[in-house]
């Protein structure tokens, strides 16, 4: 089995202090260069060590860190890009496709996130909370991931990271605030691109 690809470390479409004060740039440097390299490094090795296994036993054995490696890239590369700053749209949910299809599902778009923070704040221990859309009756549904799973089950609209890398040296040990904040930098016209590429038919 030849070598895959090496896998690498996306920029990010903004500077590190960009999403502040929501997200500060000693949180955001820490967890682009530290954790996700992390994730990356280590999915890579993951790769080059399945490709050179001999036998069922040992491409078993690698499973889980091809799954839990892979979904950190995967996850936090989606991630990236679900965030803007506050003075380049982000927070700014304008009027069209998704808007309509997170009020016609939820009420109202403060409905949508207050039920968004409690589902995803409701996660034990790490994971992720995601905005998704169901591919087969094609609404949106608020659902969570554990650990660094990715979203298997819907097409991802938005996805947000509740491990604590992602917000304590900010927000401490209270989630509730920093899935306030986070909306502040949620890049919607991204979220509306995938919504659409969706609803499209397209795989994300």
């Amino acid at each position: 089995m030849s070598a895959p690809a090496q896998h690498t470390l996306p920029p990010l479409p903004y500077d590190y202090n960009a999403l502040e004060p929501y997200i500060s740039k000693q949180i955001m440097e820490l967890h682009h260069t530290k954790h996700h390299q992390t994730y990356v490094n280590a999915l890579n090795a993951a790769e080059a060590a399945y490709a050179k296994a001999s036998t069922p036993k040992e491409r078993i054995a690698l499973q889980a860190a091809l799954r839990f490696n892979g979904g950190g890239h995967i996850n936090h590369s989606l991630f990236w890009k679900n965030l803007a700053p506050a003075n380049a749209n982000g927070g700014v949910l304008r009027d069209g496709p998704l808007k309509e299809a997170i009020v016609s599902t939820f009420g109202s778009v403060e409905d949508f996130k207050t039920s968004f923070n409690t589902t995803t704040a409701g996660i034990q221990g790490s994971g992720w909370g995601w905005l998704g859309l169901n591919p087969s009756s094609k609404r949106l549904e608020i659902v969570t991931t554990a650990n660094q799973d990715p979203l298997l089950t819907h097409v991802p609209i938005i996805g947000v990271d509740i491990w604590e890398h992602a917000f304590y040296l900010q927000y401490l040990n209270v989630k509730a605030d920093y899935l306030k904040a986070i909306w502040h930098v949620i890049n919607f016209e991204e979220a509306e691109r995938r919504y659409l590429e969706a609803i499209n038919g397209s795989k994300l």
